[in-house]
């Protein structure tokens, strides 16, 4: 062999350290790491010398080599700029974050909820469930989703916990795939889509609500109910006291009044516009039932919401905290066979105010339907009062009552406590008791 030794041969072939694997607590780690940075970074320089020293020899001309001068063991500042401070704090950065990223790593990952495997597994299909491998099937198959949601888990929280140095290096060492996306446009979790397109054009074409008598009609009934009631006691409190049985007379004769209205107007008008044949445009002879059956649920609709408001409205005038539309009622305290006591009694009172509500919910039952009076049938309009309406109304009522008559039984009891023991026998048997024991002249007086 030759006894010749070019500058190459002076540097052996240098590999980066095997990555540590901590095996130990993450404090443990912390400390460990702290004692050894000096040697770790010892070594980092030396490495980082050795490739700079032979990029800087391999640069150079051999032919302006003196074989027989010294080894250079110091890079000219140039130099050692470019080969060493720069790959120093690349090797660096990379060290950390490789660090780093096994402390995040290391972290234990929330587990999958078993309620979230029961629902994926219900979506396989049952002819799957029922074969001869189901087990092994339903076995591989959640451990094929606790694994993607495990490794899912550790790149989410990686990603959110740490920035990635933008080195290149860095980047062939760590080859990730990107996370998996959903297919654009596609919905696999239901089989709605059929179904969805069927109702769609069953609807369009049998939606009889969209026709233009039905328009009419909603102007004849907002023209005619928007500002109307079929009981309106708001203005009772300006024509003083009543008695209850004017109160019920009251009620049944506005009921009664507001139903002639009704029928001679804006029912009127309705047939009229059945009556023309412009308002069947359009209406095949196999569609005439479910049409004049719209036209039936569209007018009760229109009387059911002129009842509830018309209900509301009179609720809403026994609300103890405004009184300013309160009735007024007429009430006598009497005095027969030695019992004193309101008449009408409190009883009777709160009958009278709920007979308005029953008044309300009998008025307009018996309006013929379109269909019934063309043809001569005996069917009406669903126009009844919703039981919850009724219910509330009543309970409300109620309680407004129970609290408004809290003056008068307050005075009542007075009245009592004055003056019960003179007509309830207790005057009369103290007199008796009093001249039954003889007294004397002075004790008469």
């Amino acid at each position: 062999t030759s006894k010749k030794q070019t500058l190459r041969t002076l540097f052996h072939a240098t590999a980066l350290p095997p990555p540590v694997i901590p095996k130990t607590s993450l404090s443990q780690r912390k400390l460990l790491a702290y004692h050894r940075s000096k040697e770790q970074q010892e070594k980092i320089n030396q490495i980082l010398i050795d490739r700079a020293l032979g990029a800087y020899y391999k640069t150079m001309d051999e032919t302006d080599k003196d074989e027989t001068a010294p080894p250079v063991t110091e890079l000219p500042s140039t130099v050692r700029k470019y080969f060493f401070i720069k790959p120093l704090k690349i090797l660096s950065f990379q060290a950390d974050y490789l660090f780093l990223k096994k402390c995040v790593q290391s972290n234990p990952v929330v587990p999958i909820q078993q309620q979230w495997l029961r629902s994926m597994l219900a979506k396989v299909p049952q002819s799957l469930m029922e074969s001869r491998d189901r087990e092994l099937l339903t076995e591989d198959l959640l451990k094929e989703i606790v694994r993607d949601y495990e490794k899912s888990m550790q790149r989410c929280v990686l990603r959110r916990a740490l920035i990635k140095p933008d080195i290149e290096e860095l980047n062939k060492l760590e080859e990730e795939a990107p996370l998996p996306s959903l297919p654009l446009g596609l919905d696999f979790s239901s089989t709605w889509r059929n179904s969805y397109i069927t109702a769609k054009k069953q609807i369009i074409s049998t939606l009889q609500i969209l026709h233009p008598t039905m328009r009419t009609l909603l102007d004849f009934g907002y023209t005619a109910f928007f500002n109307f009631l079929v009981v309106d006691f708001s203005s009772s409190r300006l024509k003083g006291p009543v008695d209850c049985k004017s109160f019920k007379t009251d009620a049944s004769l506005s009921c009664s009044k507001a139903e002639d209205e009704i029928m001679s107007t804006w029912y009127q008008r309705v047939i009229g516009l059945f009556t023309q044949s412009e308002a069947l445009d359009g209406v095949k002879l196999d569609q005439l039932e479910s049409f004049y059956n719209c036209v039936a649920v569209l007018m009760s609709n229109q009387l059911k919401e002129l009842l509830q408001r018309t209900t509301e409205v009179f609720v809403k005038l026994f609300d103890p905290e405004d009184r300013s539309h309160l009735p007024l009622f007429k009430m006598n305290l009497t005095f027969d066979e030695n019992r004193m006591e309101f008449y009408p009694s409190l009883q009777d009172l709160e009958e009278a105010i709920l007979f308005v509500v029953d008044c309300i919910g009998q008025t307009l039952q018996n309006i013929p339907t379109i269909r019934a009076w063309l043809m001569g049938g005996t069917a009406t309009l669903d126009a009844e009062l919703p039981a919850h309406t009724i219910q509330w109304a009543n309970s409300s009522l109620k309680k407004s009552i129970r609290d408004n008559l809290e003056g008068p039984k307050d005075h009542f009891k007075g009245y009592v406590e004055s003056y019960g023991w003179l007509v309830d026998g207790t005057a009369e048997e103290r007199i008796n008791r009093f001249v039954a024991e003889q007294p004397s002249f002075d004790e008469y007086t």
